[in-house]
Order: structure tokens, then C-alpha cells, then sequence
């Protein structure tokens, strides 16, 4: 779409509802963390090995992104949300019957592949209706409301745990999915329009995403914010390890900490919208990934020397995870800011990157050999110093432009 077509102009409303699509991902990932030491001893495995499921949902977030992205090109936004939603719904039925943890990560994997396309049309349906500054307010936004599915997330999980089984967490996410394609029929209206949408056979797919991937105008904000955004995922994965093991935290404890962290994405979304009046995206942005280096190192100090000390440890947490709340917005409305009627495979493409570093860093974890907090830390630093690497010369090219 040209640049000159885009508006300027959003409603609370709509964000509210692309918002709700988007949580499916922190809902799905965060409400069962607190029953999974309660599956290992159902399934008989350890912690660790029931975390497996995690990076088993990053894999179908990868993998699903690139399916719904040029499809949603070519057939618009709001059919894809119909199947994505239902298969969403119906893999949350499954892992709710799951016999053993293999059945469970299978399951784990389809309800990603149906909840991940929220992400991208949401993504998707922002760059049809708005121009790039405009944009980056409305991801700021979206992030803001978004970031209340992990703060609550976790509570809610704890809370059912006090009165049922980890079973009924998925019946709830099941349901969530229902009222989510409800919403789709009644209260989305379709941002492409069919004279936008692009004729694309099998090959034409590649194509483009060969093209897409060659712009440095994508690739650059894609690799900062995947990058930066590979440090919560390598917290979401360390974190039953690390609080409920290593430091012995009740799961109701447990939940608010989490919970805390995901304020602090909410609180520096909304410091980003406030502060794009007096800095710049670029600024923004590289203010973010220092802030996140800052806490990936405080962590990995810790970890080395003194790692009993649970308060600075959740310092440097914080500030890791809170840091997203500058880089996220910020590296996706650049990346998506040139993209036009290819929106949704772009939106596509930096969904998958993001949530297959992701999985890398899941996989990770399982071949070190330090403690549980050692781990996280190490891949942590890893993750936002090479974010770090790429703002840095984004912001380069775009003082060169």
C-alpha cells in the first residue's frame, strides 16, 4: 500500500480487538506455567522435560506465520482468522486428553498453528490502515493492552490449580478461542480489500519472500527485533526451572513475579508512546536494547557470584523482559513500515523469525549444563547483545538514508 494511502487515525476499540487476537500467544504460553511441575509427576517426567512443551509451541508459532502470512495477501485477513481461531479451539481440546508429554507437545504444536494467526493478521491489519509513525503508536498500544494476558495469565493458571487439575487450564483456553472466533464474526471488519490483494501461485510465494528478505529496510528491524525478543522466550522457557526449583517459589508467588514483569512491558510501552514526541524510533529503539543488555548482564553477574540473591535477580529480569516494550514496537514498525500490499507475509516472516529464536533458545537449554539460572542468563546476554549489534547498525543506515 502506498505510504500516501495509510491513515493516521485508529480506534481504542480496534486495538482492543486485534490486542485479543495477539494475547492468544501469552495466554497459551504463560496460564500453564505454574501447573508444570503438577504435569511432570502426572506424566512422570521431569520439569524440564515437560518444558518441552514450550519451545514445542514456539515450533508451531514459526511454522504457521509463514503459511497465514501470504495466504491472508491473498485472500484477505479475516477468512485465515476463521481456521486459525477453530484450530486453536480444537488443539486446546486435545491437550486436555494428552495421555502422555509426546501427545502433549504434538497437541502443543497444532494449537500454535491455529493460535499464531491473531499475530500476523493483527500485525498485518495495522500496516493496511496506517502510515509508519502511526503504526508505531498502535503497536505501543497494543502492546499496552496485550501485556495484560501475561500479567493475568499466570494468576489465572495458579488460581484454577487451587481448585482443579492442569486439565481445566486448556478447557479455559478452549474457550478463550471460542469467544475469540465469535469476535472474528461479529467485530472484525476485513483492512484488505480485494483490488489490494496479490495473485500468488506456489512459487510466486518463495519469490516474494526471497524479496522480502533481501530488504535491508526489513531485514535490519527484523534481526533487532527478533533478537531482542529471543530473551523473554528464553525466560518463558527457564522460568518454572529457575523460580519454582532452583529458588522454591510457591506457584501462587510464582505467578505474581511473572506477572510483575509482564507489567513492565506494559509500563515501558506506554514510556515509549510518551516519549515519541522527544526521540525518534531509532532512539527508542536502541534506548531498549541497551536497557536489555543491561539486565542480561546484571543476571549472568549474578549467576556467577552470588546466585541466591532472588532480588537482583529479578532486577535484572525485569529490565530484560520491560526492555521489549521499547524494541518491540519500535523494531516492527520499521520493519514493516516500506512493506505495502505484502504486509502480511512481511508480518509473517518476522513472527516466525521471532518465535524460531524461540525455539533455538528452548533447544539451548537443554544442552547446557550449568544450573537452571546460569542457563537462562547465558543465552540471554547471547540474545540482546547480537540485538544490540543489529540497532546499532540499523540506526546507521537510517542516519545514512
Amino acid at each position: 500500500m502506498p505510504e500516501k494511502n495509510a491513515s493516521q487515525d485508529y480506534s481504542s476499540g480496534w486495538i482492543i480487538l486485534l490486542a485479543l487476537f495477539t494475547a492468544l500467544g501469552p495466554l497459551s504460553i504463560d496460564m500453564y506455567l505454574p501447573a508444570l511441575p503438577q504435569m511432570a509427576d502426572d506424566f512422570g517426567v521431569s520439569t524440564q522435560q515437560i518444558s518441552n512443551t514450550l519451545p514445542a509451541y514456539f515450533l508451531g508459532l514459526a511454522i504457521g506465520q509463514l503459511f497465514y502470512g501470504p495466504i491472508s495477501d491473498r485472500i484477505g485477513r479475516k477468512k485465515p482468522l476463521y481456521f486459525g481461531m477453530s484450530v486453536y479451539a480444537l488443539a486446546s481440546l486435545l491437550c486436555v486428553v494428552a495421555p502422555n508429554d509426546w501427545a502433549m507437545i504434538a497437541a502443543r504444536i497444532l494449537q500454535a498453528l491455529g493460535g499464531c494467526v491473531g499475530v500476523v493478521m493483527a500485525r498485518a491489519a495495522i500496516r493496511d490502515k496506517l502510515d509508519l509513525q502511526s503504526s508505531a503508536q498502535a503497536f505501543a498500544s497494543m502492546m499496552i493492552v496485550m501485556g495484560l494476558a501475561p500479567v493475568l495469565a499466570p494468576m489465572i493458571g495458579a488460581f484454577i490449580l487451587k481448585f482443579l487439575s492442569w486439565q481445566a487450564i486448556f478447557v479455559v483456553l478452549a474457550m478463550i478461542g471460542l469467544f475469540c472466533l465469535i469476535c472474528v464474526h461479529f467485530l472484525f471488519v476485513e483492512t484488505l480489500p480485494a483490488e489490494r490483494r496479490l495473485k500468488l501461485n506456489f512459487r510466486q510465494v518463495f519469490v516474494l519472500y526471497s524479496s522480502i528478505v533481501q530488504d535491508q529496510s526489513f531485514r535490519l528491524p527484523m534481526l533487532a527485533g527478533c533478537l531482542t525478543g529471543a530473551a523473554l522466550f528464553c525466560y518463558i522457557s527457564s522460568a518454572a526451572p529457575v523460580f519454582l526449583e532452583q529458588f522454591k517459589l510457591e506457584p501462587q508467588l510464582f505467578s505474581y513475579l511473572f506477572g510483575f514483569n509482564a507489567f513492565g512491558i506494559m509500563l515501558f510501552s506506554s514510556l515509549n508512546k510518551r516519549l515519541s514526541q522527544r526521540l525518534s524510533i531509532a532512539q527508542r529503539l536502541k534506548l531498549g536494547g541497551l536497557i536489555q543488555l543491561s539486565g542480561a548482564l546484571l543476571i549472568f553477574l549474578v549467576s556467577c557470584f552470588n546466585p541466591s540473591l532472588l532480588s537482583i535477580v529479578m532486577l535484572g529480569v525485569f529490565m530484560t523482559v520491560a526492555g521489549i516494550g521499547f524494541t518491540g514496537p519500535n523494531a516492527m514498525a520499521l520493519a514493516m513500515s516500506k512493506q505495502g500490499n505484502r504486509a502480511g507475509t512481511a508480518s509473517a516472516i518476522m513472527g516466525s523469525a521471532q518465535f524460531a529464536c524461540g525455539l533455538l533458545g528452548g533447544v539451548l537449554l537443554n544442552f547446557l549444563f550449568g544450573s537452571a539460572l546460569m542457563d537462562m542468563a547465558i543465552l540471554m546476554l547471547i540474545f540482546t547483545g547480537l540485538g544490540c549489534v543489529a540497532i546499532f547498525k540499523l540506526s546507521k543506515s537510517l542516519q545514512h538514508a
